[in-house]
């Protein structure tokens, strides 16, 4: 019988492969002597009742997670949730869901032709969040679907799978701050997601966050491999609320400059 652990092992090596950038960033971290705690990982999908918010996240909750917060994202057109595990060591969970119902009848098309290809009973299996592309698509369907969506578009290409993984600046010893994690990042060559500014977030709402631009993969369309943005990694740093407890939500407004880190340069 798989574990939690087993779960998120087969998600970071998953992940790993598709953003080598997230392993060199480690290493780096740990050549400095820093213990990298992983602050939440994010998936995606789509509100269709096969593979939505609730469906993605059984895996979790049959595994000691619990739903939390919900979060709207009127731009994008996303829903998400986020959970939590009983032990506050694991990692959150944040999921999303495109609101298929706000874009045009071909972008629906399309969406519904991928997830008929689903086997029927990939959302019962454990590994469900880490299943990759259960679809073929076409490069032409990739560019069709991000004219409106590069979120749909990131779905159709990769699936189900971890879209990034966040190293928590608290835990670190050496940067007193997100600015300073950004600053050794940028000397070793990595690029930052500027949108929005480099730091999205602030004190004020208890939360500052920092992503890279995602790692470019080659990807197998019907038409041909084209290289495409796959996965990125984020740094969060968290702030206590009034109480003196550290805030464990997202800031949508954050949020929704973060997921342009995998938009199409």
């Amino acid at each position: 019988m798989a574990n939690i652990h087993d779960l998120l092992s087969k998600l970071w090596h998953d992940y790993a492969a598709l953003n080598p950038q997230a392993r060199k960033i480690h290493k780096l971290l740990e050549a400095r002597g820093e213990n990298v705690v992983n602050d939440h990982i994010a998936l995606r999908t789509f509100d269709d009742p096969r593979v939505n918010v609730d469906t993605l996240a059984r895996p979790f909750t049959e595994l000691g997670y619990v739903a939390k917060d919900t979060y709207d994202f009127p731009e994008k057109k996303l829903n998400a949730r986020h959970y939590e595990h009983a032990d506050d060591g694991m990692p959150k969970v944040f999921i999303s869901e495109l609101r298929l119902g706000g874009f045009s009848a071909s972008l629906r098309s399309v969406v519904s032709d991928l997830l008929g290809q689903m086997p029927a009973d990939l959302s019962k299996r454990w590994d469900f969040p880490v299943a990759g592309r259960p679809w073929v698509v076409s490069y032409a369907e990739y560019e069709s679907l991000r004219s409106q969506s590069e979120y749909a578009a990131w779905m159709a290409a990769f699936g189900f799978r971890a879209n990034h993984f966040t190293v928590l600046v608290n835990a670190l010893k050496k940067f007193d701050s997100l600015q300073a994690l950004n600053a050794f990042l940028k000397e070793h060559g990595f690029k930052l997601n500027a949108s929005g500014g480099e730091i999205k977030g602030s004190p004020d709402v208890f939360l500052e966050q920092s992503a890279t631009l995602a790692d470019e993969a080659d990807v197998d369309f019907t038409d041909g491999v084209h290289r495409i943005p796959a996965c990125y990694y984020e740094f969060a740093r968290r702030y206590p609320l009034p109480d003196g407890t550290l805030f464990q939500g997202f800031v949508a407004k954050s949020a929704d400059k973060i997921f342009e880190s995998t938009n199409k340069r």
